[in-house]
């Protein structure tokens, strides 16, 4: 369901995505709003699907998982039995922390978090590599973080 968003909705969202701990009243005097409209407005995005959940962004190295890669996976067949087996592997790892279906030249960019290399090898053998599905991989280990978590700009706002 999509929702045609007002600015000060978006400004909400955009509030919401710097600080989800913000309160009610700071929301509303930061959107120049009633109290009441904008707990309203927040419902009604929470309501459709807008906002699907609020979450700590936390740092991965300060849990000692120092080792992250995006991994590129190829599948051998892609009928809907090989796809869902994956797909329920992927979700039941608590190393991948995203998961996309694409198109191009892979089937599945994943990311996965460890606490090192070795940790990440025994991922891979025991997930990956014994998975009859998995034609192919190429992992791509990540130097340095950019840019992550980034907030989403309400469209409009470009």
């Amino acid at each position: 369901c999509q929702m045609a968003l007002e600015q000060k909705e978006r400004a909400l969202l955009n509030a919401l995505q710097k600080d989800a701990r913000i309160s009610n009243a700071q929301l509303a005097e930061t959107t120049s709003m009633s109290e009441t409209s904008c707990w309203r407005k927040v419902r009604s995005m929470e309501q459709v699907g807008i906002i699907q959940r609020y979450a700590a962004i936390v740092d991965p190295k300060k849990l000692g998982l120092n080792f992250e890669a995006v991994v590129q996976i190829n599948l051998d067949r892609h009928n809907e039995a090989a796809v869902e087996a994956l797909v329920d592997l992927l979700l039941r790892c608590d190393e991948v922390i995203d998961c996309l279906a694409t198109t191009g030249d892979f089937d599945f960019l994943i990311r996965v978090v460890c606490p090192d290399i070795e940790a990440y090898n025994s991922f891979m053998e025991q997930h990956l590599f014994s998975n009859r599905g998995v034609r192919s991989m190429r992992t791509n280990v990540v130097l340095k973080r950019i840019k992550s978590a980034a907030p989403l700009v309400a469209a409009g706002e470009f």
